[in-house]
């Protein structure tokens, strides 16, 4: 198709049609009119614009009724040609305006025409394309006094069509095209930057549209949800850079008292605002009711794209309008902080943008009355708080506090003005204190114990790197939701980083002293404002604040700590004492025997401890909770001091260990936990560091304690955490301290005895763990039923590789009866004179000196003290004490072992209780004892042998026959009974115990008869494998003998005779299938070479 590029020749293929449109105004020619514009440029169109236009508005001014269709046809050909050409007339721009707008209305009804979706949505694109169409200045000219009737029948017809319309492509398209009549819309250079006065002018003119448009878009915005978001987005739109127009304070700042007169008819002048301070008040006044129900509505609209426009609106009218919607400040800025935690991240990014912008417009802070709505809504907020935090739920609660965070956000450095005002500071403080209030009724709490003392640290070297922020799980009255925590710690946080620290250390100080009701939450009060004073760990908007001395906060850091670590708030109950009870209730049973007793006896002795009246369980579990918040203080001060915590270390770590090494879980965690934050904070690569670089003043500490024990009887726990956590190069420092320990127990045995044995046992431990034995023989401790897989698979092949001669017989002969001699004490002194001949010289020929022995090393002789002490200790008439002494006597023969000149004469004298402990006590002391025994049989069994077989073997295989039938006839609860833990450890024990003391033939029958009944299938499977773990090790002492017995027991075949001289050999063993010895006697036989 041609293209015409000039007017001359477009004329004459034009002329034609627009003479038949004129005289005939059909559809059909309409739309010849429209093809032939295609073929025609834009330069040519401009030169014949009126021309062209002429037969349109003819068909539309023509009178009488037309055809929907018809207008349609002509509002969309007027359209395109206004799209192609600018007007450059007023008077035209005009006319076209008039006659598009009729085109809705209806004379008889005077309202909306009753016409097609179509046709609306023709009128609105032409009208919106003519005013984009008009030329440079033409459409200014156009806003002056004598439109505002035109203007505003268009206004109130699109408002109309916006509110009462169901397509919502006509609503949205009726908005946009209000957009542009009130030159608010978004195009590039349209309109063109206006000057003041221009401004001014076209503000006058649209002031008198204001009430009709905000009302109308009001209703639109607050309409149902199910319009669709867009919709409400455009309203919203439209109505900000409305009222932002209308009401900006740089226009109205510029208004005059008297309203000039204007050159109109009176009819016009009448519709005239002058927009003086009265109207400007009024007018503020009936906006704000409007914006209150428009916040209302929008802030919970289910789309963020909303919630977004509803962040553009509060930012555009507080710019702009901030003193003219003064009244409006309030629901605008709480509308706005209510959505910074906002569950979208597009409207929280921009909400934070908005705010931070605001602060650095200064736009609160240089704004005293912005400041002073800000002030009264906090005061407000905190006066509802505890009501709201107790009946909202969470996603409330949530909402609430984010309004409270996002208030102190925007006062920043202005928070002081509220915060010196009493009443606000007792309103804001006792909401925070109610708000925090911690459910302290959970039994939970004061029964989780650190049971397991290594606990505290598994390793002593420990990360110091844990990941700060991390906090104990509490439970409050008022909430469950850990984010409505978070939020409560921002608000501390924000109260400690912007207001005077000194006035709210001080304030949070008396309510802390106050009452024990305040106590805890003040404590967690106090500790957030520190870390917000340092500015750690806080979001802040201002950035030219001016943060905390840190000389300044050391101090207050100082006076906090000094008040959390005084007698009366560090040292509070937190648990029944029960370490100095008086005598326990005896056992009428001895300790073997109650392998027979069921488990009665572990009931008597479980509810012994309970029968005393105990302090409430709510009061425990909130001293509790107490310590806990302030050792976790301590954890923030040394993150917020930093390096310079290290000025407090000397007065904050000792009380800290203290705690770390309490029995209460939730303590020792608490303060574990502060001694890591203090290594991060110091600069230390471990706990082990941390101590190890300051024993020397913790071991000062601990030794000046000692001797004021009444005063301090936390002392042990401060020397028991240290060596948990260090090494051996702390023993030099602590040798002497260990010394004053064992004067002091010595001095207080019947007092103070679990304090001290528990730092015995965390000495000999470490001792153990310092100083390993490279050759050490107590490879007893580990055997058990483990053993048996790996000996079923290698046990065959090791014993055929060892070949008896004659002589190998012949040397075992003697030494058995030497060492037999050795064991029953029948030594000669020739003897003893061949083994001092044949043993090599200590010394050399020449020297004629007194021997003198080498100085024993400190632990050995560490561990001698604590051994003699151990001893007098096992006859404690507490269990609990008897129990723990015990474990240390096992360490310290683990200690000693290489020490035979001090561990033997020491097991001697120790002998006779441990018997007693073995025999005639508690079921839980005689599993320690066994214990024991095993380690005293792995390191000293010749001297053990005949003192073994004499007083402990026979008691332990006549319980272990009494008990064999009870457990072979119960049920699969008594696993977990007391009485076959006690089973399952002897047989467990006996095994290593019997090869490693190298018992004779009659002792190994003993043990073997006892064991035999074990092997039965009636028996519970576990007691089953530790009866062969037994056997097994009694293969290795006596193999022939256990052949023997086993096959007695269950014979699978009858042995050949390897000679036909030889009598035959009957063996009693049924070979039946129903015998239940059976499984295990053939494992057992496989193991035999």
């Amino acid at each position: 198709m041609a293209v015409f590029d000039t007017p001359e020749e477009a004329f004459g293929v034009l002329r034609p049609v627009c003479v038949q449109l004129t005289k005939t105004q059909t559809v059909e020619n309409v739309e010849r009119l429209q093809a032939q514009l295609q073929t025609v440029s834009d330069s040519a169109l401009q030169g014949l614009q009126q021309y062209i236009l002429f037969p349109l508005r003819f068909a539309l001014k023509t009178p009488g009724p037309k055809r929907e269709r018809l207008i349609q046809s002509v509002v969309e050909c007027l359209t395109f040609v206004l799209s192609s050409t600018c007007v450059k007339e007023q008077e035209l721009l005009q006319e076209l305006f008039s006659e598009l707008s009729a085109c809705l209305y209806s004379p008889n009804s005077q309202k909306l025409a009753a016409v097609s979706e179509e046709l609306k949505l023709a009128v609105i694109q032409g009208l919106s394309t003519l005013m984009h169409s008009a030329y440079g200045d033409i459409i200014l000219t156009f806003y002056e006094p004598s439109i505002l009737p035109r203007l505003g029948f268009a206004v109130s017809l699109l408002l109309g069509l916006a509110e009462q319309e169901k397509s919502k492509q006509i609503k949205i398209a009726a908005l946009k095209c209000l957009q542009v009549l009130l030159l608010q819309c978004d195009c590039e250079d349209h309109p063109r930057c206006l000057d003041e006065l221009e401004q001014k002018q076209l503000g006058d003119l649209f002031a008198c549209f204001l009430p009709g448009i905000s009302t109308a878009l009001t209703r639109v915005i607050t309409g149902d949800f199910k319009q669709g978001h867009s919709i409400v987005v455009s309203s919203l739109n439209v109505f900000y850079k409305t009222v932002s127009f209308v009401m900006a304070d740089e226009q109205l700042g510029r208004t005059s008292e008297v309203q000039a007169k204007p050159a109109v008819e009176q009819r016009v002048a009448e519709l005239m605002v002058h927009r003086e301070a009265d109207w400007v008040k009024n007018t503020g006044d009936k906006l704000t009711i409007l914006i209150k129900k428009i916040i209302e509505c929008v802030s919970v609209h289910p789309h963020w794209r909303v919630r977004l426009e509803l962040i553009a609106l509060v930012e555009t009218l507080l710019l702009k309008c901030s003193q003219s919607l003064l009244e409006s400040a309030g629901p605008l800025l709480k509308a706005l902080v209510s959505l910074v935690n906002d569950e979208c991240p597009e409207v929280q990014a921009q909400c934070s943008k908005v705010l931070k912008h605001f602060a650095d417009q200064k736009v609160v802070v240089s704004n005293r009355a912005f400041a002073d709505i800000l002030s009264e809504n906090l005061h407000s907020l905190a006066t509802s708080l505890p009501r709201l935090m107790a009946s909202q739920d969470d996603q409330g609660r949530l909402s609430t506090l984010a309004l409270l965070l996002g208030y102190l956000k925007l006062l920043g450095p202005k928070v002081n003005f509220v915060l010196n005002s009493v009443a606000h500071l007792q309103r804001l403080s006792k909401a925070l204190i109610q708000v925090l209030e911690l459910d302290v009724a959970d039994i939970k709490i004061v029964e989780e114990r650190r049971w397991n003392s290594d606990h505290l640290s598994a390793s002593p070297k420990t990360s110091a790197s844990r990941p700060r922020g991390q906090i104990q799980r509490r439970y409050f009255r008022f909430f469950s939701d850990e984010r409505v925590f978070l939020l409560l710690r921002q608000v501390c946080q924000l109260l400690g980083f912007y207001g005077n620290l000194y006035l709210l250390v001080d304030h949070f100080l008396e309510l802390y002293r106050e009452s024990v009701v305040y106590r805890k939450q003040a404590a967690m009060i106090l500790n957030e404002l520190v870390v917000g004073a340092a500015g750690l760990e806080v979001e802040h908007l201002h950035e030219q604040h001016i943060r905390t001395n840190p000389e300044e906060l050391r101090e207050i850091v100082t006076s906090i700590f000094e008040e959390y670590t005084s007698q009366e708030n560090w040292y509070l109950v937190t648990c029944v004492e029960t370490e100095e009870m008086g005598e326990e209730p005896t056992m009428k049973q001895s300790g073997l025997q109650a392998i027979t007793s069921s488990t009665q006896t572990c009931q008597v002795t479980a509810f012994a401890s309970f029968s005393k009246p105990s302090p409430t369980v709510c009061s425990m579990n909130s001293n509790i909770w107490q310590i806990c918040i302030q050792l976790e203080g301590i954890g923030h001060f040394a993150h917020a001091l930093g390096e310079n915590f290290r000025l407090l270390l000397m007065t904050a770590l000792y009380p800290v260990l203290e705690k770390a090494g309490d029995q209460i879980l939730l303590i020792s965690e608490a303060a574990t936990g502060s001694m890591m934050d203090i290594c991060h904070a110091c600069g230390y690569d471990s706990l082990q560091d941390l101590i190890n670089q300051n024993s020397d003043y913790l071991v000062n500490g601990i030794a000046l304690n000692l001797r004021h024990l009444s005063l301090h009887p936390h002392t042990p726990k401060v020397l028991e955490v240290m060596l948990r956590n260090s090494d051996a190069s702390l023993l030099p420092l602590v040798a002497d301290v260990v010394q004053d320990v064992l004067a002091t127990l010595d001095q207080f045995y019947d007092k103070r005895a679990a304090s001290f044995v528990s730092v015995l046992h965390a000495l000999l431990a470490a001792l153990a763990q310092w100083f390993p034995e490279t050759d050490s023989l107590g490879q007893l401790q580990e055997q058990g039923v483990q053993e048996e897989g790996s000996r079923l698979s290698q046990g065959p092949a090791t014993l055929e590789n060892n070949t008896t001669t004659a002589d190998d017989i012949e040397q075992f002969l003697l030494n058995y009866l030497k060492e037999k001699d050795v064991a029953d004490g029948n030594v000669s002194d020739s003897d003893n004179e061949e083994e001092e001949q044949s043993a090599p010289p200590g010394v050399d020929e020449d020297d004629t000196g007194p021997s003198v022995e080498p100085p024993l090393p400190v632990q050995i002789q560490i561990a001698t003290d604590v051994m003699e002490r151990c001893i007098h200790l096992l006859s404690d008439k507490n269990l609990k004490i008897r129990l723990k002494v015990l474990d240390v006597l096992d360490l310290c023969v683990v200690v000693l072992q290489s020490h035979k000149n001090q561990l033997l004469p020491l097991a001697h004298r120790a002998w006779p209780p441990l018997v007693h402990r073995l025999t005639n006590d508690d079921p839980l002391a005689v599993l320690r004892a066994f214990q024991v025994l095993r380690t005293l049989g792995g390191e000293c069994g010749d001297f053990l042998r005949s003192r073994f077989c004499k007083d402990v073997l026979p008691k332990l295989a006549g319980s272990l026959v009494a008990q064999a039938p009870v457990s072979a006839r119960a049920g699969p609860v008594y696993s977990h009974t007391l009485a076959f833990k006690l089973q399952r450890a002897v047989l467990q024990g006996l095994g290593p115990l019997c090869e490693r003391l190298d018992l004779g033939e009659g002792d190994l029958n003993k043990v073997a008869d006892a064991c035999l009944i074990y092997l039965s299938a009636k028996q519970p499977v576990k007691l089953q494998e530790a009866a062969r773990s037994v056997f097994l090790h009694l293969m290795k002492v006596d193999p022939d003998s256990i052949w023997f017995l086993l096959n007695e027991l269950y014979c699978p075949e009858q042995p050949t005779l390897p000679h036909p001289n030889l009598h035959p050999v009957q063996l009693r063993g049924a070979p039946g299938q129903q015998n239940p010895y059976k499984a295990n006697v053939l494992r057992l036989l496989q193991e035999l070479p």
